[in-house]
């Protein structure tokens, strides 16, 4: 193994697969920490945990034991992917991460960068914006688990970490490789670099400069340039893997309540079969499980069954409810959903949400998912066993995406 990666939750990993696998290396994401070794053919190995939104000291421990694994299947280079729009409050864990990995490493410069410009976030000025608005003013200032007040990264990033931050600025980056590579050997006392990105060639020229670096961090497209480096010194092989896709029933769950997804629910029940469950209904016993699978078992065409909202609405429910309690409830029920539809038959499954995904996928418990074709910027159609499944983060992905989604899944 090659490159070793580990990702605070399954759609971001999923996403940085797809970033690896388009380049040409053969990847595996490996659904939480292998109890044994890799198969000897793996040249990207993603580790991915749900511990976006853990207390840091657990989420630091997952990290490590994580990167303990990579280290011994021979990774060369670490990357840790956080989501590209930061998704941490000051009480978060990226910053002890980031910390715990450049200490076990003997990193003297880390890279961090969350932008992705193919889902319209990039990092200028050490600013975040989400297309062209800062973080702070975006629907991420609504966001139910990691509300975002904050767009520069750079005051994030001390919140949580005693190392020093430095920034490595957009007249530089346009210089190309040599130059970043130059000015993050420049930065003396300063561990953690934000480095600045507004396009793909950004990306691509920081990730050309990062060959040496033996931990970088940020989105999934940090890693666009990492394959040039491998084979360019000539240790990367040809991709001759084929996807095969699967052609039976398909089911979607919906917990994600960003904007761009309440815009694909409300397309998508235009002309398919949709179940809208409210939590009341859930911590009430009213909604069940059980009740939810029979009704996707007995619909026709590709069903969806969403806790999608409003910000207002799921404000009013954790007022009532309480924040963890509104988000379990709806992540326990999806959990025992999937495995009960996948039981009785279904093998084309489509999650909207990082915590729903990865819920969902704790809950199936595969060892591995292979990763396959692009499905939309960021998400790859992903194959364990007789079953393929897409794991969308929230705001990706355009309209009719569960319906190119649900055709990407049948596919060869």
């Amino acid at each position: 193994m090659l490159l070793g990666a580990i990702g605070d939750d399954f759609t971001g990993s999923g996403d940085l697969g797809n970033t690896l696998a388009r380049a040409g290396m053969r990847v595996v994401q490996y659904c939480g920490v292998p109890t044994g070794p890799s198969d000897p053919s793996v040249e990207a190995g993603i580790v991915s945990l749900k511990s976006r939104t853990i207390p840091p000291d657990e989420a630091v421990t997952q990290s490590l034991a994580a990167l303990e694994w990579l280290l011994a299947q021979g990774c060369q280079q670490i990357v840790f992917k956080y989501c590209s729009t930061f998704d941490s409050t000051p009480e978060g864990n990226i910053g002890p991460v980031i910390t715990a990995l450049a200490d076990r490493l003997n990193a003297e410069h880390v890279i961090v960068c969350p932008s992705f410009p193919g889902a319209g976030r990039t990092v200028y000025q050490g600013h975040l914006f989400v297309v062209d608005q800062l973080l702070s003013e975006s629907g991420m200032k609504d966001h139910p688990l990691t509300p975002m007040t904050d767009p520069d990264i750079r005051r994030c990033l001390a919140r949580q970490t005693d190392l020093p931050v430095g920034h490595l600025p957009h007249s530089v980056v346009r210089r190309g490789a040599d130059a970043i590579k130059t000015a993050i050997g420049e930065k003396q006392g300063r561990q953690l670099i934000i480095v600045d990105a507004t396009t793909e060639e950004d990306l691509y020229q920081i990730g050309y400069a990062s060959a040496d670096l033996p931990l970088i961090t940020g989105g999934s497209g940090i890693a666009m340039g990492l394959p040039h480096n491998f084979r360019h010194a000539g240790v990367l092989g040809e991709d001759e893997t084929r996807w095969q896709g699967s052609k039976g029933p398909c089911v979607i769950l919906s917990g994600s309540c960003s904007q761009m997804t309440r815009q694909q629910v409300a397309t998508h029940i235009e002309t398919h079969p949709g179940l809208f469950i409210n939590i009341d209904d859930v911590l009430d016993g009213k909604t069940t499980p059980q009740t939810v699978s029979d009704w996707l078992l007995a619909q026709e065409g590709t069903p969806i069954v969403y806790s999608t909202t409003d910000p207002q609405t799921i404000l009013a429910v954790q007022e009532r409810h309480g924040r963890s309690r509104a988000a379990s409830a709806i992540e326990n029920l999806f959990a025992a959903v999937a495995v009960d539809v996948v039981a009785k038959g279904v093998t084309r499954l489509i999650t909207a949400g990082g915590e729903t995904s990865g819920a969902v996928i704790e809950a199936l418990a595969p060892e591995t998912l292979e990763i396959g074709p692009e499905i939309a910027a960021g998400v790859p159609a992903l194959k364990a066993g007789p079953l393929t499944i897409a794991l969308k983060s929230g705001n990706f992905g355009e309209a009719g995406f569960f319906e190119i989604a649900a055709e990407k899944l049948g596919g060869s």
